[in-house]
């Protein structure tokens, strides 16, 4: 049962299990057999896009139809859509999921499309790609005003392209978008990496139409290369997941760092950002280190910087927070991080999600802090974030 005292809670990460025929369902029947669909390539259900597989498909997550878990291993490597609960992918289900946990509001993130949406990116013709990234996203615009708002499915961006960014951001956001969710490395699909200033007016356009900027753990071709690499080959499938996953979550603060010594935030400062998934206790250690080691070894270029590094975090950057802190330390995670800059998730369906009781498992965690800062943490700072 829902156990948040009446606060407005806001779900700042979840996910879709895409349906196969979620782009050839919307195509131009001119173009529909080169869209993203499912085949089976040598015994894998893929994704192939314009000929060419992309990545696997299947259920995207963990939990079944009656409710259950399942474990990672089976789940996601054994189930399609056929297993998967309803709620990962039927909007009207999503919705009463929602309302049985005691969440008002939700972002969603694609799963088996790349978290980032970079999949979309990886077809030969760029007009295909950006046709499916408009698909996608008029999809989710689509569901978002047919839920008042309650479902945020953040748009893709073509992030092969600055330009191409810069147009499709003022067309989500014409649609009602709250942000854009954008791979950390478009470098990967041929464009400058996010520290040129190529990318300016793409931060511009952003800053401007009040879109803050996601970046999902695993959200590039890079991210997902470090993950199946972390772990040794010699440990069994479920521990290798485990590794994985963990340092999957610490694999974002090489985004973090990345973004904050790129200038970014001293040309835009209004620009908000959101380290998605990645949990918040590697922050302060990351942000503490960042200051020493470029007082130690980049002085000139600290010069440079309006403000120390860790200054930018609790003026541009949001983290998400869910599991960790079991053994009470949210207070002193808050001192370092910034009570406005911490957004409560449950990353529903996937492996980590909190479910089916959410808030019961938070409950402890968030009885350590005041009324005000509880109450910021599990919706407020979404609600101003994302104009709610």
């Amino acid at each position: 049962m829902p156990t948040a005292e009446g606060l407005f809670v806001f779900d700042a990460d979840s996910h879709w299990c895409e349906r196969p025929d979620l782009f050839t369902s919307r195509s131009p029947a001119a173009v529909r057999d080169r869209m993203p669909h499912v085949e089976d390539v040598e015994g894998q259900l893929m994704w192939v896009f314009d000929g060419h597989p992309v990545g696997r498909f299947g259920a995207g997550g963990v939990i079944a139809r009656d409710g259950s878990k399942e474990s990672a291993d089976i789940a996601l490597n054994q189930w399609t859509i056929d297993q998967i609960h309803e709620g990962a992918y039927d909007p009207k289900v999503r919705l009463g999921v929602m309302d049985e946990c005691g969440i008002d509001a939700q972002i969603i993130y694609p799963s088996t499309i790349g978290l980032g949406g970079q999949d979309l990116g990886l077809a030969d013709d760029e007009a295909l790609s950006r046709l499916a990234i408009e698909i996608y996203n008029d999809a989710q615009a689509e569901i978002q005003s047919e839920s008042g708002n309650r479902l945020l499915p953040l748009p893709l961006m073509p992030a092969w392209d600055v330009a191409t960014c810069v147009t499709e951001a003022k067309r989500v956001a014409a649609l009602g978008a709250r942000g854009v969710n954008m791979t950390s490395d478009p470098q990967d699909l041929g464009a400058p990496d996010l520290a040129s200033r190529d990318w300016d007016p793409f931060w511009a356009v952003c800053s401007d139409l009040r879109l803050p900027v996601h970046f999902h753990i695993g959200a590039s071709v890079t991210g997902m290369t470090f993950y199946g690499q972390y772990p040794w080959a010699s440990h069994p499938a479920n521990t290798r997941l485990a590794i994985g996953g963990t340092l999957l979550f610490i694999g974002n603060a090489r985004v973090v760092t990345n973004l904050i010594l790129s200038g970014i935030f001293d040309r835009f400062p209004d620009i908000q950002m959101v380290s998605v998934e990645s949990g918040c206790g590697w922050i302060p250690f990351i942000l503490e280190a960042l200051d020493y080691e470029m007082s130690e070894n980049a002085p000139d270029e600290l010069r440079q910087m309006q403000k120390m590094p860790s200054e930018y975090f609790r003026t541009n950057m949001y983290a998400t927070f869910w599991f960790e802190n079991n053994r009470n330390k949210l207070p002193d995670l808050i001192e370092a991080v910034g009570e406005d800059r911490i957004l409560f998730e449950t990353d529903f369906p996937h492996p980590t999600c909190l479910y089916p009781n959410p808030l019961e498992t938070v409950e402890a965690k968030m009885a350590t802090l005041s009324s005000e800062i509880r109450a910021k943490i599990m919706g407020e700072n979404a609600r101003k974030l994302y104009r709610v």
